[in-house]
This record gives structure tokens, sequence and C-alpha cells, in this order.
């Protein structure tokens, strides 16, 4: 793990592991919202990084400059977080966050999976969230993966047939099969009308079902208040132009009449959307 920067090598007991990365796999920042409000919620302690150095163009991805509360000037480079934290269950979780590098994506899946493997992780979630023509009024909808067989079967997800262009969260899940560590991946659905605004909706959905995932709860309070008030606001937004208005109706319309079958139309929407990509 030469490119693991270790702060402190905390005890962790059977730990669990979500990760989300910004970037293509996260619209709405959706992915990393959900994660980053779980570190926030469980006080999660950073006890290690990925060095960018090898991983990362900066001329694309610049290192930010601040002052500190002494006034000198510090750097914050792109990188991979890790958080150690407690779950309510009593099972410890290590939350990964970070950007989507643009270098050797190889290289580094296989050093974050090896990371995983020291602490003797025993399951790998990874999230994300992508556009699609969904309705922002209803809820939200989530497709997965999921290695473990009787995992599978309780959650009982939709599953994607997907075959084309991927990011780093599907190396990442490629390098936990390769390795044999089991996974999970969650994935989102934001409106393609409002693909850049911060989702709250799509990341307490994917809260929800990391939840699932662990067989745990998690309180949301703050991240449900949030998502009505991002559902709010969109509304009014999409009732102020008419022919915007029309394409919402049709979408929820289409949604309200997939219910018998669910998840198969999403299922389509990612496939599509994946597959168009210019990138």
């Amino acid at each position: 793990m030469r490119h693991i920067r270790w702060e402190e090598h905390p005890p962790l007991r059977d730990p669990v592991f979500v990760a989300a990365f910004a970037g293509w796999n996260d619209a709405g920042d959706a992915a990393t919202g959900a994660v980053r409000y779980l570190v926030d919620r469980y006080e999660g302690n950073e006890f290690a990084h990925v060095d960018p150095e090898e991983f990362f163009d900066f001329t694309a991805a610049r290192p930010h400059v601040r002052l500190d509360d002494d006034g000198a000037r510090e750097l914050t480079w792109p990188s991979t977080e890790f958080h150690a934290l407690t779950l309510p269950s009593g099972r410890d979780a290590v939350m990964v966050v970070g950007t989507e590098p643009h270098l050797r994506w190889r290289t580094f899946g296989d050093q974050v999976v090896e990371m995983a493997q020291s602490v003797g992780c025993s399951l790998f979630v990874t999230l994300g969230a992508m556009v699609a023509e969904v309705p922002h009024s209803r809820p939200v909808r989530i497709v997965g993966n999921i290695t473990e067989t009787q995992l599978s079967t309780r959650l009982d997800l939709p599953t994607s047939t997907y075959e084309g262009p991927t990011g780093i969260v599907g190396v990442v899940t490629q390098a936990c099969l390769k390795a044999g560590l089991p996974t999970a991946s969650l994935w989102a659905a934001v409106p393609t009308y409002v693909p850049a605004a911060p989702s709250p909706k799509a990341a307490l959905a994917l809260v929800e079902h990391t939840a699932q995932v662990l067989d745990t709860w998690f309180p949301t309070t703050e991240l449900e208040i949030a998502a009505a008030s991002y559902e709010r606001q969109v509304s009014e937004l999409v009732a102020e132009d008419e022919e915007t208005a029309d394409y919402v109706r049709n979408l929820e319309d289409s949604h309200d009449r997939d219910l018998d079958q669910p998840g198969r139309s999403l299922v389509e929407e990612v496939e599509r959307f994946l597959r168009d990509r210019p990138d």
C-alpha cells in the first residue's frame, strides 16, 4: 500500500467499507453527500488518505489554498480519505470519500481494496448517482448489484445488466471481486432537468438503502428536511415553465404506470444514460 498515507491505525471490528467518489459517478453530489452525512453524523475520524500525486492531473483538479486560524497559508490537495466510525449496531465502518482520479485507475483500485483487506473488511459498499428521466416529485429509485447471495435476496433490488463505459466505482468494485471481497453497489437516479443542483433527496435514498444493506438504522431527520425543501424548490421552478411542467407530468405518469414492475424502466434508463455518455 505504498500510496496510502496512514495517520493512525485504529482498531476496527469486522468493518464494512462504504465508498463514494465525486465526478462522473456522482450526479447531484448524492453519493458523496450520503457518505459525508454519515461521517458528520457519527463523527468519523480520518485515519488515512491516498496520496494524490500519482493519480491526479493538478491542472484539472487544482489544489486549494486557504488561511488557517493563525493566518498561515496551507494547501488542500484532491485526495481520497478514509474515516473510521462506529455504527448504531456497534459494528465499525470505514467511510471512503474522494474525487474520481484522472490516472492509474487499476493501481488506485488495488490500493483501496488492499487497504480494505488489511483491516479485515467483510463487505465493500459503493455508492453512485446518475441522471435519468425520473420525476423529482416521486420516491428516488435505487438500482444495485450485490454479490453476497443472502443479502441480495433480502434486499431484492433491481439489477442492472449494463455493459459499456464505467467510472472509478466500477473499477473499485471489479478490484473487490478480483480479491474475493463481497460487494454491494447502490445507484440513485437524479432528474435530468436538475442535474447540477445538489440532491439531498437522492442522498437520503442512498443513506436509507445503505442502512438496509448494513442491517442497521440511521437517523435522517436533517436529510429529510433538506429533501423536502429541495422538492418544494424544484416544483416551484418547474411550475414557472409550461414546457418543463408538461415534461415532468409525463415523467410522473410514466413512473406511476411502472409501479407494477418496479425498477425495470430505471435500469433501462441507467443503461441508456451510461452508453450515451460522450466520455
